[in-house]
């Protein structure tokens, strides 16, 4: 007599890319941001609200090459896009992450490619740079209010503060053993090391728009794939 092996109830919540590997990508992609914004809009961040502040300390004490204006914008577009953000958690974080993910990143991929365009268009303009500005931080906001909400520890995709500060205090030169999210974390620092650096490098040499698009069709990929669980 032959037994056949039970297979396992289908969770759709699995179906496609671990939130884990998400949340990498979107870091690179936050270094691709704040690439864009730091070196390209003024030296004001749009991604990272931490170092946005001390920009705001800088420009208000009227240090040159900083904008109280460009920074006042990041963060109210910033903090509008958290609320956005904390609206749609109310909403769709009580039934499937996955789809609560995905339409997240779609509507941040949609307003990082209407910023590319917007950089396409009409380069150098002092209305493109409020807008870009204001697209991205938006965005951004969004994403985070999400990130914040799914809580995955050690990937909040912007920051690195507290990521770098566990690495360092959960190690074995502080006396600590081999702690289990040591990978994530040391990856996480990676990943927005090489967002930057390939930002960087885009705005340079080929302008604003072209990291944009980068930026935005790999968050739409993503949106794409993610899954439900971590």
């Amino acid at each position: 007599m032959t037994t056949e092996t039970e297979k396992p109830p289908y969770d759709p919540e699995a179906r496609g890319l671990r939130l884990v590997a998400v949340l990498l990508g979107l870091t690179v992609v936050s270094g691709l941001i704040d690439a864009v914004s730091y070196l390209g809009l003024g030296h004001v961040f749009t991604a990272n609200m931490t170092g946005n502040v001390v920009v705001l300390g800088f420009a208000a004490a009227g240090a040159p090459g900083f904008s109280v204006p460009h920074t006042l914008t990041s963060l109210c577009c910033f903090l509008l896009g958290a609320v956005a953000g904390g609206r749609v958690a109310v909403h769709l974080g009580g039934g499937s992450r996955r789809t609560w993910t995905r339409i997240t990143l779609a509507a941040e991929a949609v307003l990082v490619g209407a910023s590319a365009a917007v950089a396409f268009a009409a380069p150098g303009a002092t209305a493109t740079t409020y807008t870009l500005i204001s697209l991205t931080a938006f965005a951004m906001g969004l994403r985070n209010a999400t990130v914040r909400k799914l809580g995955i520890p050690d990937l909040t995709t912007t920051v690195l503060t507290m990521t770098l500060t566990g690495l360092a205090a959960d190690s074995r030169l502080a006396g600590g053993g081999s702690h289990p999210r040591s990978p994530r974390r040391t990856a996480s620092v990676v990943a927005m090391a090489v967002g930057a650096l390939l930002g960087a490098w885009l705005v340079i040499h080929h302008g604003l728009g072209i990291p944009l698009l980068i930026a935005a069709a790999v968050t739409g990929v993503l949106a794409v794939v993610a899954s439900g669980r971590e």
